[in-house]
């Protein structure tokens, strides 16, 4: 008995052309949702709040000095202000706070040095199950293959 094949839907956009459509669409909503157009520089406030979130309490384990209450957490959050209003970049600021307290005080590890290897490895070893998942479906697709022709 055959089993009969599925029909292909023809919908408005079919084939290549679906494909190129849902391509744009996601590049725009990417475009959209990472501020591409919305230029200017971050003001003074928006930039020390994101400073406060990326930098440890140097007093608490793993918050934030955003969301701490702890005076040495409000004296940094004043010491990210001040450094903010005497024209200091985000990355003087972080390597003064590195200096002081060391690289743990960060709570986004750098994208540089041995930091980088917290992003590069767990790409690689996602590369690395997927390669692996890939060969063994084609392993197997092959053997089941040569099964169905009648080959040993």
């Amino acid at each position: 008995m055959r089993v009969p094949a599925l029909r292909r839907g023809r919908g408005v956009l079919a084939g290549p052309a679906s494909a190129v459509a849902m391509v744009v669409v996601l590049g725009v909503a990417l475009a959209i949702g990472s501020g591409l157009a919305s230029g200017g520089r971050a003001t003074l406030s928006a930039r020390a709040a994101a400073l406060e979130a990326g930098i440890r309490c140097p007093s608490c384990e793993d918050i934030s000095v955003a969301q701490s209450q702890a005076s040495s957490a409000v004296a940094a959050r004043h010491q990210i202000t001040r450094m903010l209003e005497a024209g200091d970049s985000d990355a003087q600021i972080r390597r003064s706070f590195v200096d002081r307290y060391g690289p743990s005080i960060l709570l986004v590890p750098p994208s540089s040095g041995l930091g980088a290897l917290v992003w590069v490895l767990p790409l690689a070893g996602g590369l690395v199950a997927l390669g692996a998942l890939g060969a063994l479906f084609w392993r197997r697709q092959r053997d089941l293959m040569r099964l169905r022709s009648g080959e040993t």
